[in-house]
């Protein structure tokens, strides 16, 4: 399965099925915290619901529709992200993410957005990538203005989420913008 080494304190790696109770617990000790963005966190209740899912996820990798990385931090496991919803006949996909609360303020999730893009930008030759975060989700929007995505519009009403609407902001970045960032960043 596809590795991306990010650097010497993480890589990302697509999820296998014997991670199913990992990742379990590493949500589950995070249920509070990741409840409040996330919507599925209270559907998942024990780990064979993840084994689940990460077959499908394999699936979807294999068929070329997402790919769903496990986070590890100093070999351990810490978060997800994936590269979901890929578009290959406009040439666009999202990105999405989370981060065990402990781990937050590291620069991690910075670091794997950008490895991500690098893949779906230099590797699958993408050509425009998403993030939709919650309106007062502060910590997850600052991710995609770090990196230089443009904030592109709100879709209102745009998730449910325990039991109430929320708005979604929309950041976009092109493949081009990314190139000249990295020109002048490298």
């Amino acid at each position: 399965m596809l590795t991306l080494k990010v650097d010497r304190e993480l890589e990302l790696r697509i999820f296998e099925l014997q991670e199913a109770g990992e990742l379990f617990r590493l949500v589950d000790s995070n249920r509070r915290y990741l409840r409040k963005w996330l919507p599925w966190i209270d559907g998942i209740q024990y780990p064979g619901q993840f084994s689940t899912v990460i077959q499908m996820w394999q699936k979807n990798h294999q068929e070329g529709r997402s790919s769903h990385f496990g986070i590890r931090y100093r070999g351990a496991l810490a978060g997800s992200i994936s590269l979901h919803a890929i578009d290959w006949n406009n040439s666009q996909a999202s990105i999405g993410y989370y981060l065990s609360e402990k781990l937050q303020g590291r620069g991690i999730t910075v670091r794997t957005v950008t490895a991500v893009l690098n893949h779906a930008f230099y590797e699958l030759g993408l050509n425009r990538i998403e993030i939709r975060c919650g309106k007062d989700n502060h910590k997850s929007k600052a991710i995609p203005r770090k990196l230089g995505f443009f904030e592109e519009g709100v879709i209102r009403d745009g998730e449910y989420l325990n039991g109430t609407f929320h708005d979604l902001i929309v950041y976009g970045l092109l493949a081009r913008e990314w190139h000249e960032r990295n020109a002048l960043y490298p």
